[in-house]
């Protein structure tokens, strides 16, 4: 696949910045460019193959073997290790697989073990056991145990239903059916008995059960064709083909069952793409690569039967390595409120600990001389004291809401499925939804800063199409006459007389057409023959149509343009390449494929043709190729004018060339070839090195221009979400030139934005370290930041910077390895000198970086080309580190999911790339433009939902259980409740749960096409304006004031009273029991208050919430029950008694009335007065504009050159 966006080259230390050189190569970890050690034993590497398992992708020990048809070598002492004490297992796992993590007997242990690992749910956990001392509890154990029941309950039935739905899947895996030698026979055997060294027949449509290494199949050359879609999401087909010796030989089952060969090869490990190891059979060795191994997860698709040796099986298989654990991210909200909960525990400690000492002080003073309060226990007050402690600790256990973590997780889920289920956000095209794949970050959404995209596949359709081409020197693909004349009118040019043209194809050009037909340019001749001769693409034939199958756009832009140019590739063998060359069929014999990877970005094929001469094929970046072009190329400066011309129209660009080899200096070259590619340590390494040696002195042919166009929609989204306050950065692998053209197409950049670009920052950033060291001058502080802009004036300001310069600007250059030297132990003086430089480099570089984000975030716009994939995600967290805002990255590519993974939030396109991004992100859809509804719609309702949910529901957990801090100063602190022991129980759980619930779900302030149409009202949840700890003891003050309310009114109310007919109705329990109705009439009417959205289920939940509080109160206190429990209901009779009385009911009244009719006042003068954002969108008195819709582009790109900029910077300093 060649493709620029992933194309990198090494980086060295001391070289220039270069505009047009990608960085080093994001395979390197520190590890590499640290001095290797020389003298490792490999015994050693593979005693720590455990601790160093999160390298093993990188070592190429090959201590892995395997033999073919012998499970007695699998099972020999030096293979074993040790699993437990003297217990030892071969390390060779068998092929089932095991995904579930309970099974009968460990479930409930387990389960628990996990949730009581929790701190809100063992802090419950412990207060249970509390409440069952009876010395200290004053409250029922089953006011704790059943909430508490009910929390653990939910969350174990979730648990054992995605459990079972594993166990489900793990077996119908396991149980699936292929044929595997067996007593020298082919036979029927479940995926779970399949051993390593097993022979292996797969049939077509049918699932590869292991990691196999192919040995011949029913196609010629026993090509191999696969659908890896299981494994990267790609559904074009990939081919694999055998080794010619295996081919050979291993075609009939008697030889299958007496193959005995042995494989040796790297250990098991997570990288799809690579594969390095050794096929010794019969005295010889043959070299294996990823090309010739069928990975689990494969489907074999226009493959009669293949056969296959297993290398890898179950647990060792390359897709259940890559099945572990991803980043954990957290929402902003959610450490804010983990660290209110803890505030709230503090306090509950302070409050517990204040009573207790009340409680100490009472006994002293009132307890010890009151006879009639003895209980026949002789403790001192002080001991008193400390019991009450506890027991204020298990009363005032509802201010941490032992539901709250619950209900937010219920609340996050249903919203992922309004996301999923959102038709506006499902792209109709490639049938593909919007898709919540994570339930953790949904209010997070509605508090982005920064969004960092890709820009090919992600703004851009990465569906390619071949539009132009310089062919030594002269530039094709304008709207010309046959004769070279420019067309006012384009006319398509008619393809009829070439039967394998492709239909879809449209070509305006019609001099170039002339030319090819004419055949008398022999490099117009050699320029079409590359395209359709070095690539990877698989050609099908169906129905008399060939259809190609590419890895990657680009190449099946490049055939199909050569295909319909007369130049079709038709076929290909092990060995063989056949074309048609302007209808005449010939043959190449493929001595050499140079494969393309992410280091050379290049590819090569090395053919014989059939006069014998041997010719190499290369095409590649244009930075690479011209760095190993002959000295001698006349039509070099033309085509790199062609190439800025078409950089210019945002086109994609690919260079051209060939060499010639004689056949002396191509023997000498594939013994060298052959021996790197059977070596079986840094074999990559040793097969780039023989690469160079070939590819050098090329001839330039020529290069192409593939359009990208901008997908649907994208200006009007980067519009939408300036207005919100959002800063867009893109991040890309492609030039300078494509990078900023493709900035103007989609309105991230205009006419009257001042562009900077990399040298200009880099003496912004130099000028702004110089004053800050002249600043600090001899304080101990060796930088201080500086408050002042880099920038004056107001214009808008936008960043271009390539990744060598960003290399170059934030000190992240490699380091060269250094060769090792036999050096004299420092002295401590030496060391300390040492230690100071690399902590005075360490503040230097932080300092550096920290000036590049703050420049950088200062603009409008950054764009960020020629950038790796590590750098991408380098960026993504230097804002996040110093700007502490919430970032989103959004990619399509394999090359995006660091990013994606490093951001806040990650979401992935479905795009023409694989779903590699996608299966890595925490969200996804299929076009860059629903993200505008994902952030300012979805996110931003989820946010303000969640905001609410969790005011309101601190609210009623103050209110509630404050009012036993008011009893405490009527019952000699003696930790006596309130309420009613089942009052208690079920007030979080039943009276109060369902409307907040539903607020947290349905509610919205505006609706969705406001939200769209008035992005302002974005700001509000990046700016953190409806939850903090403002808000939260807002929400404690509101509660407080609420309990005293609740509690003093019918106290006073109750205080020398007499009923009706002639009882007292100022007893406790029936005070207990107006108290709790005024509470609950209280909590209810203000979330009707708090909600913006009403729907029948909401009226329904808070009304019911009312009417289930009485139903259940009065059957808890009927003679009924309290016949069959007597200990557990003893409030009988009170609330029939206490709510017939007519004075009551007006005591709850002017309870209800006190409290909300404030809250209505303030409300009505809040939205009368001081409206907010969404008040007058409702209102409809908008002082903001809609966002007019920018110019429709209909996909076309904006051609572009640089743009004419004036000044603005700190003075001296050049912006140009």
């Amino acid at each position: 696949m060649i493709s620029e966006r992933d194309s990198e080259t090494t980086f060295e230390e001391y070289s220039q910045p270069n505009d047009e050189v990608m960085p080093y190569s994001d395979d390197e970890t520190e590890e590499d460019l640290d001095p290797q050690q020389p003298g490792a034993k490999p015994g050693q590497a593979q005693s720590n193959r455990d601790t160093l398992e999160s390298r093993d992708t990188l070592r190429k020990d090959c201590s892995w073997q395997v033999k073919a048809n012998d499970q007695h070598f699998h099972q020999q002492p030096q293979f074993k290790r040790t699993t437990f004490l003297c217990f030892k297992r071969s390390k060779y796992k068998g092929n089932a697989i095991k995904t579930y993590k309970y099974n009968p007997v460990t479930f409930l242990p387990l389960n628990l073990f996990e949730q009581f690992k929790r701190a809100a749910n063992f802090y419950f956990l412990v207060l249970l056991i509390l409440q069952s001392i009876p010395q200290i509890t004053t409250l029922s154990w089953y006011t704790t145990l059943v909430p508490l029941l009910l929390v653990l309950g939910i969350t174990a039935v979730k648990d054992l239903v995605d459990d079972i739905a594993r166990h489900r899947m793990d077996n119908e895996v396991n149980n699936r059916r292929c044929e595997v030698i067996r007593d020298g026979r082919f036979k029927s055997t479940k995926w779970k008995d399949i051993k390593v060294g097993d022979i292996l027949r797969l049939k077509k449509n049918t699932f590869v059960p292991a990691d196999i290494l192919l040995l011949s199949s029913s196609e010629p050359n026993s090509l191999c064709y696969v659908e890896t879609a299981e494994l990267d999401g790609e559904t074009n087909l990939k081919f694999k083909m055998a080794l010619e010796v295996t081919h050979r030989y291993l075609q009939e089952e008697g030889a299958m069952a007496n193959f005995d060969g042995l494989v040796e090869c790297e250990e098991p490990n997570n990288r799809l793409d690579k594969f390095a190891g050794t096929l010794f059979w019969r005295n010889t060795s043959y070299s294996l690569d990823a090309d010739k191994i069928l990975l689990r997860g494969c489907k074999i698709r226009n493959t009669d039967f293949c056969h296959g040796m297993v290398i890898f099986a179950g647990p060792d298989t390359k897709i259940m390595r890559n099945s572990g654990k991803t980043r954990f991210k957290r929402t902003k909200i959610d450490s804010l409120m983990n660290y209110m909960v803890y505030t709230i525990f503090i306090v509950l400690i302070l409050l517990s600990a204040g009573l207790a000492i009340g409680h100490t002080y009472w006994e002293q003073q009132v307890g010890n001389s009151s006879w009639y309060l003895y209980d026949a226990e002789d403790f001192s007050p002080p001991y008193r004291g400390f019991l009450n402690f506890w027991g204020y600790i298990i009363v005032l256990n509802t201010m941490v809401p032992i539901s709250l973590y619950v209900s937010v997780e219920v609340i996050r889920f249903v919203q992922s499925y309004f996301i999923n289920w959102d038709l506006q956000m499902y792209y109709p095209e490639k049938d593909t939804a919007a898709k919540a794949r994570t339930t953790t970050l949904n209010e997070q959404l509605g508090q982005i800063h920064y969004v960092f995209s890709d820009k090919t596949g992600t703004l851009t359709q990465n569906i390619m199409t071949f539009k132009k081409c310089c062919i030594n020197g002269q530039r094709y693909g304008d709207c010309r006459d046959g004769a070279g004349q420019l067309q006012s009118h384009p006319e398509q040019v008619d393809f009829s007389w070439n039967v394998y043209a492709d239909g879809k194809f449209s070509f305006c050009d019609h001099y170039l057409i002339e030319q090819i037909r004419a055949g008398k340019d022999p490099e117009i001749h050699k320029f079409f023959l590359l395209l359709a001769i070095c690539h990877t693409v698989m050609v099908d034939i169906s129905d008399g149509q060939l259809n190609y199958q590419a890895a990657s756009p680009d190449e099946g832009a490049l055939v199909t343009a050569a295909r319909n140019f007369g130049y079709v590739f038709l076929s290909r063998t092990q060995n063989t390449i056949t074309l048609s060359e302007m209808g005449t069929e010939r043959t190449y014999d493929v001595l050499a494929i140079l494969d393309f990877n992410s280091d050379r970005k290049r590819m090569s094929v090395i053919v014989r043709e059939s006069g014998g001469n041997i010719r190499l094929y290369c095409k590649g970046a244009d930075t690479v190729i011209y760095e190993r072009l002959h000295p001698r190329n006349p039509k070099r400066e033309a085509t790199e004018e062609a190439l800025d011309v078409f950089a210019s129209e945002t086109l994609r660009t690919l260079c051209l060339c060939y060499r010639d080899i004689d056949p002396e200096e191509f023997e000498a070259w594939n013994k060298k070839f052959l021996e790197a590619s059977v070596a079986t340590t840094n074999r990559d390494e040793a097969l780039d090195k023989v690469y160079e040696e070939i590819e050098q002195n090329l001839i330039l042919l020529g290069a192409t221009a593939i359009e990208d166009k901008l997908q649907d929609g994208v200006p009007e989204t980067i519009a939408r979400l300036a207005k919100a306050d959002i800063k867009i950065w893109v991040l890309t692998g492609d030039k300078k030139e494509t990078a900023e053209n493709i900035g103007f197409s989609c309105e991230l950049l205009t006419d009257e934005t001042t562009i900077c670009y990399g040298e200009d920052t880099s003496a912004l950033l130099q000028t702004r370290l110089e004053n800050q060291r002249n600043r600090a001058g001899s304080s101990a502080h060796a930088s201080q930041r500086m408050d002042e802009p880099f920038f004056q004036g107001s214009r808008d300001r936008a960043l271009i910077i390539t990744g060598s310069w960003l290399n170059e600007i934030l000190l992240e250059k490699k380091k060269k390895k250094k060769k090792l030297k036999l050096k004299f132990p420092r002295t401590a003086e030496e060391e300390k000198k040492q230690r100071e430089k690399r902590q005075r480099a360490e503040a230097y570089k932080e300092q550096q970086q920290q000036n590049f984000v703050d420049l950088a975030c200062e603009c409008k716009a950054v764009i960020c080309c020629r950038v790796t994939p590590k750098q991408k995600a380098m960026v993504v967290e230097l804002v996040k580190k110093y700007k502490k805002a919430i970032t989103l990255a959004i990619g399509d590519g394999a090359n995006d999911v660091n990013m994606i993974k490093t951001a806040h939030i990650g979401v992935g396109i479905s795009g023409q790339e694989g779903m590699q991004a996608v299966m890595s992100s925490d969200y996804s859809f299929g076009q860059f433009r629903y993200l505008q509804r994902l952030l300012l719609v979805h996110g931003r309702w989820s946010y303000i939902r969640m905001c609410k949910f969790l005011r309101y529901f601190f609210y009623k957990n103050f209110a509630f259980t404050l009012v036993h801090i008011w009893y405490s100063f009527f019952n000699g602190f003696s930790a006596q409740t309130a309420y009613e022991d089942w009052f208690i129980t079920l007030y979080n759980v039943l009276y109060s749960s369902l409307p907040v619930l539903l607020v947290g779900l349905l509610d919205q302030d505006v609706s969705d096409k406001l939200s769209l149409r008035f992005p302002r009202l974005y700001v509000l949840g990046q700016k953190d304006l409806l939850f903090n700890y403002k808000k939260f003891f807002l929400s404690l003050l509101h509660g407080a004031v609420t309990s005293l309310i609740i509690f003093f009114i019918p106290y006073g109310a109750y205080l020398k009273t007499m009923g009706q007919d002639g009882e007292a109705p100022s007893d406790y329990q029936s005070f207990a029991v107006t108290a709790a109705s005024s509470l609950i009439f209280v909590v209810n009417f203000q979330i009707g208050l708090d909600t913006s959205y009403w729907t029948f289920v909401n009226a329904f939940s808070v009304f019911g919430s009312i009417a289930l509080y009485f139903g259940i109160t009065f059957d808890f206190h009927s003679a009924g029950i309290h016949v069959l429990f007597p200990s557990g209901f003893q409030f009988t009779g009170t609330a029939p008694n206490a709510l017939r009385q007519p004075h009551l009911w007006l005591t709850m009244i002017l309870s209800i009335a006190i409290c909300l009719l404030p809250i209505v006042a303030q409300r009505f003068l809040a939205m009368t007065i001081w409206p907010s954002e969404s008040d007058r969108r409702v209102q409809g008195t908008a002082t903001l504009a809609p966002i007019p819709a920018p110019a429709q582009r209909g996909g076309s790109p904006l051609p572009r050159t640089r743009l004419a900029r004036d000044g603005g910077c700190i003075s001296g300093v050049s912006c140009k």
